[in-house]
């Protein structure tokens, strides 16, 4: 890492989105991890999908109890 940074000819906002959608990661432990994958596999679908569709029936659950 340089002890100093020129700034100099910068330019403040250019990278800036307001427009831009920030997703929180999420970060499941290695055994549920290798399970799901392992069932995502086998169902052929992604990882992702299949971890959604799951947190939907929990959110149904939870509605219906509620």
């Amino acid at each position: 890492m340089k002890d100093k940074y020129d700034f100099s000819q910068g330019k403040r906002g250019q990278f800036y989105n307001p427009d831009a959608v920030f997703k929180e990661p999420v970060y499941l432990d290695e055994e549920v991890q290798d399970y799901l994958s392992a069932r995502a596999d086998s169902k052929g679908i992604a990882l992702s999908d299949l971890v959604n569709s799951l947190l939907r029936k929990d959110i149904e659950l939870i509605e219906a109890a509620t």
